[in-house]
């Protein structure tokens, strides 16, 4: 392995500690593997011996591996408890050979939302996927808004000559983009309003009602949703829930499916497993969209989330000039900079005039003012502090609530910590539903996010995603183990006495 560079001026021995922890998150490393000695950090990664102690010192003190005295480093387990990993999926299903395609996810999502709504404000949140808002630098963002206002008194002011997409925005995300290795022209950058009707606009433009659409499975209801409500069908691909969609059932789906006309994917911390999608499978997937004539519909809007010690490129970054762009890049700030202001971009390649046509035709102009805010946000050297700061904190959150699981939840739980991101997807021991868990766990004022809300296909009824958005609170851990109480219940039925993690 090659020594590496320090781009960012962060020390190079936090760059090899971040690859580990990476490795440990992501379960190449499990609890319990010894890690290289001191001498072999050193020979591997051409660092002094300084380097390599400080690496293994600085994981011992995150908590990532303990040390043994005389013998070596080794990888801990989350509070002490060992979790297992989270299972790959079965590739070789009916989707080879029997292409099905599945509707209804909107009559479901319904249903849910509607007991919750009937259920009244409830104490703990544990089913959305977004940030808490003091992660957010609110006093930056007012002292850049009211820079802004007195820059421009007229501002706020509705102007029919106004374009679309501020150019100065459209200057911004292109530099932006250049950060993560995507060279994208100016003009080919459309403002949208947030990250969801980016996607919308993307299906809009590649399909018509009838065709097939292959999304991830499972995938985030909202894309299931937005195909439903188009007339489109989706066609669920599985997915590994390390490394993203599995090719070769997208590539058995193309060879068969002759109203397949696109594909969407979120390959940084896939939601709801949390995924990373490896640079290789990223190329083969837009080689393959190439020779197929798909168009990939690349969701990134969690990119900025994950811990990695080098930059992370999308898709987008293999879609090479002679291919006429067949990657619609998607993105938002919405997550990462200011929710309330909803400000998302695009840029959509060989759809990029059809895009523009069916944005104008929809939503006529962009506000200036948020398109305004997030090109200085993003231009700033305190963006990329501020997200340092919000990874830092939701890292903490996410093993807070991974120490939680093991030590309330039943036996036989499966999770693999993602590198990243807002929450967790949950392997619930087989005869656990996740759907009667939402029903009781609504019942004692919390919201989860039940498995069956991500598919169609009636699959994942032992899944569950928590979120790790919020900081953790006793309320929070008490909710873990209320829930696990409720889980507990559940296995009681079918055995008199279900194990339980220690705690």
């Amino acid at each position: 392995m090659s020594r590496l560079s320090d781009t960012r001026m962060t020390p190079l021995y936090r760059q090899l500690a971040a690859l580990y922890e990476q490795a440990i998150a992501a379960g190449s490393l499990t609890p319990g593997m010894r890690m290289p000695s001191v001498r072999e950090l050193c020979q591997r990664h051409q660092v002094s011996l300084t380097t390599a102690l400080q690496v293994l010192r600085h994981l011992e003190s995150q908590g990532r591996v303990e040390a043994r005295e005389r013998v070596g480093y080794f990888v801990r387990g989350l509070g002490g408890v060992v979790l297992p990993g989270a299972r790959e999926p079965e590739v070789h299903e009916p989707l080879a050979s029997d292409l099905h395609v599945f509707a209804g996810i909107n009559e479901r999502i319904s249903v849910f939302l509607d007991k919750a709504r009937r259920a009244g404000p409830l104490p703990l949140d544990l089913g959305s996927a977004m940030p808490a808002p003091s992660l957010f630098d609110a006093k930056a963002l007012n002292r850049l808004a009211q820079g802004l206002l007195r820059e421009q008194p007229d501002i706020l002011v509705y102007g029919p000559s106004a374009p679309t997409t501020h150019p100065e925005f459209q200057q911004a995300m292109a530099r932006h983009a250049l950060t993560f290795g995507v060279c994208v022209a100016p003009a080919d950058i459309g403002a949208t309003h947030g990250n969801s009707e980016a996607v919308n606009l993307a299906l809009d433009a590649v399909a018509e009602p009838g065709d097939v659409i292959a999304v991830e499975s499972p995938t985030f209801f909202g894309i299931l949703q937005a195909i439903e409500v188009r007339g489109l069908r989706a066609l669920e691909i599985p997915c590994s829930p390390h490394t993203g969609i599995s090719l070769e059932a997208l590539e058995l789906a193309a060879r068969n499916e002759p109203r397949l006309r696109g594909v969407v994917v979120v390959p940084h911390l896939q939601m709801p497993q949390g995924s990373v999608m490896p640079d290789a499978h990223k190329e083969r997937l837009v080689a393959l969209c190439v020779e197929h004539g798909l168009a990939l519909i690349e969701d990134d809007i969690y990119r900025e989330f994950v811990e990695s010690p080098h930059v992370l490129r999308p898709a987008k970054a293999w879609d090479r000039q002679g291919d006429a762009g067949q990657v619609i890049y998607c993105a938002s700030l919405s997550k990462s900079f200011a929710p309330g202001l909803r400000q998302g971009w695009m840029s959509a390649g060989r759809w990029q005039s059809r895009v523009q046509m069916l944005k104008f035709a929809r939503t006529r102009n962009m506000q200036t003012w948020s398109q305004l805010l997030a090109a200085r946000s993003v231009d700033s050297p305190a963006y990329e502090r501020h997200m340092r700061r919000m990874r830092a904190q939701l890292r903490v959150q996410r093993e807070q609530s991974a120490r939680a699981v093991a030590r309330y939840f039943p036996a036989g739980t499966r999770l693999s910590l993602p590198p990243g991101g807002l929450s967790l997807w949950l392997e619930l021991p087989v005869g656990i539903s996740s759907t009667r868990l939402y029903d009781q766990a609504l019942l004692s004022g919390i919201r989860i996010a039940p498995g069956p809300m991500f598919t169609n296909t009636g699959r994942y009824e032992h899944f569950l995603r928590l979120s790790c958005g919020m900081p953790f609170t006793t309320q929070v851990e008490e909710g873990y183990r209320t829930l696990g109480a409720l889980m507990a219940d559940q296995l009681a039925a079918q055995q008199p006495f279900p194990s339980r993690n220690a705690a």
